[in-house]
C-alpha cells in the first residue's frame, strides 16, 4: 500500500492507495522540523484513528514537508514515519520538491508555493537547482498566507485599514496589541498564527484595499522571487496553494504586468503526488 503526504506548516493531506479501491483521504495537522520534533510528530500520528487503521499494511510513504530541507530535519520526521509504518520503505523530502513533481512530473518548470508560506524553484525535470528564497515567515514569505496575516494585524494596530474594515476585522478576531504580540513572539507556531487571518482576504475579497493588498503582496514576490529565474522568460511559472488559487485574477494580473506566464495553479499538490507514484514510479 502507497501513502503520500503533502505537509505544509498548517495541515498534512495524506492519501493512501492499494491502486484497486478509491483512495482514502486522511487529514492531520501540519508538521515542520523546526519546530517540531520527533516525539511530537510521532504523538499526533498516534492521534490519527485511520493512520493507525493502515499502519501495518503501508509499505511505501512518500512524505513531502514544509522545513525538511536537509537530512538532521527528514530525520526528525522519518524517524516518526517509521515508528508508526513499521513494514515502509519511508522517503522524506522538502515540500519544494513535492510542489515541482506535482506540477511538472518530469518537465521543465518553475515552480512556486504559496500557502501558509512561499518559495520558488526551477525544476529541471530530475532535481531542484539552489535557491536562495523560501526565508520563512520572519525574512521571506512575500505573498502567502503568513504575510497577508502580518499585513492585515499591523494595518488594524496601527489604524491603517480603512474603518469599515477595520469594525469587521475587530468583530471577528477582537484584535488587541497585547494579544498579537503574545502569539507572535511569545506561542508557538507563530507562522500558522498569521497564516490563519487570511481567510479574512477571501471573505472581504472585493474591497478596494484588500485587492490592492493582495496585488502589492503578489507584486512583491514576483519582483524578489519570480524575476530572480531568467527561465521564467522560456517556462510557465506553476503555483501550488490555496493562496494562488483564490487569488488567481489577481495573480494573472501581475503576471501580465511583469511578463511571465502563469502555468497549472494546483490547490492539493497530494492528488498528483499520487497519480505520479503509481502510474509512473
Amino acid at each position: 500500500m502507497l501513502l503520500v503526504a503533502d505537509s505544509g506548516s498548517t495541515k498534512t493531506n495524506w492519501l493512501l492507495s492499494d491502486k484497486k479501491n478509491k483512495p482514502v483521504e486522511i487529514e492531520t495537522i501540519g508538521f515542520n522540523p523546526f519546530f517540531h520534533s520527533t516525539e511530537f510528530v510521532l504523538n499526533e500520528l498516534k492521534k490519527s484513528n485511520q493512520l493507525q487503521q493502515f499502519a501495518n499494511t503501508v509499505t511505501e510513504v512518500k512524505y513531502f514537508g514544509s522545513g525538511c530541507s536537509s537530512d538532521d530535519r527528514k530525520k526528525i520526521i522519518a524517524d516518526a514515519l517509521q515508528q508508526i509504518f513499521t513494514n515502509a520503505n519511508v522517503f522524506v523530502d522538502h515540500d519544494m520538491l513535492g510542489a515541482c513533481i506535482a506540477a511538472c512530473y518530469d518537465k521543465p518548470g518553475l515552480v512556486a508555493i504559496l500557502g501558509t508560506g512561499s518559495n520558488i524553484a526551477f525544476w529541471d525535470g530530475q532535481k531542484i537547482y539552489p535557491t536562495n528564497h523560501g526565508l520563512g515567515y520572519i525574512l521571506g514569505d512575500e505573498g502567502s498566507g503568513s504575510y497577508f496575516g502580518r499585513k492585515l494585524i499591523t494595518h488594524f494596530l496601527y489604524g491603517i485599514m480603512p474603518d469599515d474594515l477595520k469594525t469587521k476585522f475587530f468583530s471577528e478576531y477582537n484584535m488587541t496589541k497585547e494579544m498579537a504580540i503574545e502569539n507572535v513572539y511569545h506561542k508557538p507556531g507563530a507562522n500558522v498564527y498569521l497564516a490563519s487571518f487570511a481567510k479574512f482576504l477571501s471573505v472581504e475579497s472585493q474591497h478596494p484595499y484588500l485587492r490592492n493588498l493582495i496585488y502589492n503582496g503578489f507584486l512583491e514576490f514576483a519582483e524578489t522571487s519570480i524575476l530572480a529565474y531568467q527561465q521564467h522568460r522560456q517556462h510557465p511559472v506553476h503555483f501550488i496553494g490555496s493562496i494562488a488559487h483564490h487569488f488567481r485574477d489577481v495573480l494573472d494580473k501581475v503576471a501580465a504586468e511583469k511578463s511571465f506566464t502563469v502555468g497549472k495553479v494546483i490547490v492539493r499538490p497530494v492528488d498528483e503526488l499520487l497519480h505520479y507514484y503509481s502510474t509512473f514510479k
